[in-house]
């Protein structure tokens, strides 16, 4: 029905709009420059400001021709199934089948204060078997499930597409359990290469006992090539300082990484992180973010940072700890271009041959 779109570095994504954004337009420049360097995938995360998430990979498919648009991630408990349906259909439909939809679990502390439900194992794979079946154009009448009880639902009898369904995540149980039923998962920045080894394992596992296999397993991976002091506080420090920030959040990160907790407590009860008035990479100035990084050791950094040759090398190292794909994070593509040319030498091509865009 549509293309197998193939770029010269399938196996590269990147992040869109990376971390705290208040100039959502940037989004078509980075798209467009990604796709001209022959990068693969865009994904986009989500949030409640100047980021939802449909509306960005819409604007990305009017301006791209063969860049894959994944969602990485929204949420499966924050919209009517029809809608998060509806929408898949469309920007697939509108992208030339370009899209992949990438599911996040989220902390119970954002349900608790949005008042939702929280997405538990059994309600994941209840919605991504009900996805499935309304991209089939499939009718579900007197739907009772986790998921709760619908009269009925549908999108249309005409609508046939077929569109990757992506986990995103890292903790231990839930790479099992997405492996059983996912199409792949994107992973998360600031894991060690052990963390990124163990997190395949567990995946793999999930397939193995699901009688299943081939996901695509995404690294997301910081890049600070070449920066100043100030943009590697604002790429590294500012983005790890936000995750550990948040409750839930920073002890699971902490935990798959083996790191000490009481360092994290540490980290939250310094007065200048628990004075903060919002997310660390939307409020802290230059200053603030130099003492936070005190508190940060730095073997709790995993990251591309450094020359471009250095940063190429640390890609390839996470080829060789078992990820199928890289997404690039922190940085632009016009950030990233230096070493892009230096993977380019390196690239252990032989493990991409013959591979689409499809990141699942």
């Amino acid at each position: 029905m549509y293309p197998a779109y193939t770029s010269k570095f399938p196996e590269l994504g990147f992040y869109g709009l990376p971390g705290h954004s208040r100039t959502p337009r940037d989004i078509l420049k980075q798209a467009q420059d990604a796709e001209t360097l022959g990068i693969g995938n865009i994904m986009i995360s989500e949030r409640a400001d100047y980021k939802e998430i449909s509306a960005l990979c819409g604007a990305v498919a009017a301006v791209t021709d063969s860049l894959y648009i994944g969602t990485s991630g929204t949420n499966l408990n924050t919209r009517h199934p029809v809608i998060t349906a509806s929408m898949g259909s469309t920007l697939n439909s509108l992208s030339e089948g370009r899209f992949a939809l990438g599911l996040a679990k989220g902390v119970g502390l954002r349900w608790r204060a949005m008042n939702v439900d929280f997405p538990t194992f059994e309600r994941e794979a209840e919605f991504i078997a009900l996805m499935r079946k309304l991209w089939r154009g499939e009718r579900e009448l007197g739907h009772t499930s986790a998921l709760g009880n619908y009269p009925a639902l549908q999108l249309a009898d005409y609508v046939n597409e077929d569109i990757p369904v992506l986990y995103i995540g890292f903790g231990p149980n839930s790479l099992h359990q997405a492996g059983k039923v996912y199409d792949g998962a994107h992973l998360h920045t600031f894991m060690s290469n052990q963390a990124l080894s163990e997190a395949v394992a567990n995946f793999r596992a999930g397939e193995a006992e699901a009688g299943k296999s081939g996901g695509k397993l995404w690294s997301v991976f910081a890049t600070a090539c070449d920066v100043s002091d100030e943009r590697y506080l604002k790429l590294i420090v500012a983005r790890l300082a936000t995750y550990l920030q948040i409750p839930g959040y920073g002890e699971a990160l902490v935990g798959v990484n083996g790191w000490d907790m009481d360092t994290l407590a540490a980290f939250r009860s310094a007065p200048i992180v628990a004075g903060m008035s919002g997310a660390i990479d939307s409020v802290a100035s230059f200053t603030e973010l130099a003492e936070i990084e005190k508190l940060i050791p730095e073997h709790w950094r995993p990251a591309a940072v450094g020359d471009a040759q250095t940063c190429a090398q640390r890609w390839v190292e996470q080829f060789e700890a078992g990820a199928d794909g890289l997404i690039i994070h922190a940085s632009t593509p016009e950030e990233f271009a230096p070493v892009l040319a230096e993977y380019e030498k390196i690239r252990p091509n032989q493990l991409f041959a013959g591979r689409s865009n499809r990141p699942g």
